[in-house]
């Protein structure tokens, strides 16, 4: 009896949790904006840059390390390349998670390049000995160049010859810094989850030029998140299938991903589908492969907007590792869902 009322207490608090979580993400459609912050399409091979609070919540108290590649519509001359590598754990000590990330965002064939540094501390909350609620916080210092011998201006034209001369637009500095922070909360079991995350909380001006026009500032992002973990077959199969689903909002900028991947033994896969209001944006298939604390995933987005016509897809590989708990009487609480 008192387990049932125990996991009643805990779905209620949950489905509280969720509920305020669309309305946060509702409220945040009502902006506008013009900029957005690179994306991965395995959002759950990169849990910290989804959601500071996921900080420390991996299968092993020992830590884990997550590297991502994606390489955004290859088929384009001028490409869009993201890579990020982190790493977090878990500390009783410190009543909560540790972690630390670096992302590269590559645009336009190198022209715009913005390389971030990010420390996160996220709180460890025990409800009851079923759910647990993270609460986490992210500070980022940000640098990005810009390659201007890679641009052109129409007073670089020379009639007969074409781009050979030497332009006299005033160009400001090269490169600009700046600090962000972000934040996030998130609600566990090992069987299920829901969090919001919400990153630029200052809207840090990114331009150049100091300019104070619109797309100068780099607007906030709210993103919704959730999914559990559904064991299928008996209780000797290990079968098993993780429903998810992802809502991100920055100004007008709306985005949906939903799908599933299922695992056996050491073996994931997966499909997911992308909209980007109001338009269809991607079918996500991937494969992915366990071996002791090694995982490897790739997956594929097959463009299916009017885009298609001009970029094929993309690709994302992830690699990952976790890393053996030295402290066997650890107390943190993971969730299963999250992970494969």
């Amino acid at each position: 009896m008192k387990t049932n009322l125990n996991w009643e207490r805990s779905s209620l608090i949950a489905n509280l949790f969720l509920l305020f979580c669309l309305w946060s993400g509702l409220i945040a459609n009502q902006n506008l904006a013009q900029a957005q912050d690179p994306e991965f399409t395995q959002f759950y091979s990169n849990p910290i840059y989804t959601n500071p609070a996921f900080a420390g919540s991996g299968l092993s108290c020992g830590g884990r390390f997550n590297l991502n590649y994606r390489n955004q519509w290859p088929s384009l001359s001028r490409t869009f390349e993201t890579y990020s590598a982190s790493f977090d754990r878990h500390y009783d000590n410190l009543a909560g998670g540790v972690g630390f990330m670096v992302t590269q965002d590559l645009a336009g064939a190198g022209m715009l390049t913005t390389t971030t540094a990010n420390g996160i501390y996220s709180y460890e909350m025990p409800v009851n000995h079923e759910l647990t609620i993270r609460a986490g916080v992210q500070a980022s210092y940000y640098f990005k160049s810009l390659d201007f011998n890679k641009l052109t201006f129409s007073d670089m034209i020379e009639p007969r010859t074409g781009f050979n001369l030497q332009t006299q637009e005033p160009l400001p500095s090269t490169s600009i810094t700046f600090p962000n922070f972000s934040t996030g909360i998130l609600a566990y079991t090992e069987k299920y989850y829901a969090g919001l995350a919400v990153h630029n909380v200052i809207e840090p001006n990114q331009s150049f030029y100091k300019s104070t026009a619109p797309g100068a500032i780099l607007p906030r992002r709210y993103t919704l998140h959730g999914g559990m973990t559904i064991p299928l077959g008996g209780k000797n199969n290990n079968l098993k299938i993780t429903p998810s689903m992802l809502l991100m909002v920055q100004r007008q900028f709306v985005q949906t991903n939903f799908g599933f991947f299922l695992t056996k033994s050491n073996f994931m896969t997966g499909l997911w589908y992308r909209q980007t209001r109001p338009n269809s944006d991607a079918l996500m298939v991937q494969v992915g492969f366990r071996q002791g604390p090694f995982r490897v995933c790739y997956s594929y987005d097959l463009t299916v907007s009017d885009a298609r016509v001009a970029a094929t897809g993309s690709h994302e590989v992830s690699l990952g590792m976790d890393l053996k708990c030295t402290n066997q009487a650890s107390g943190l609480r993971k969730t299963d869902c999250y992970n494969w």
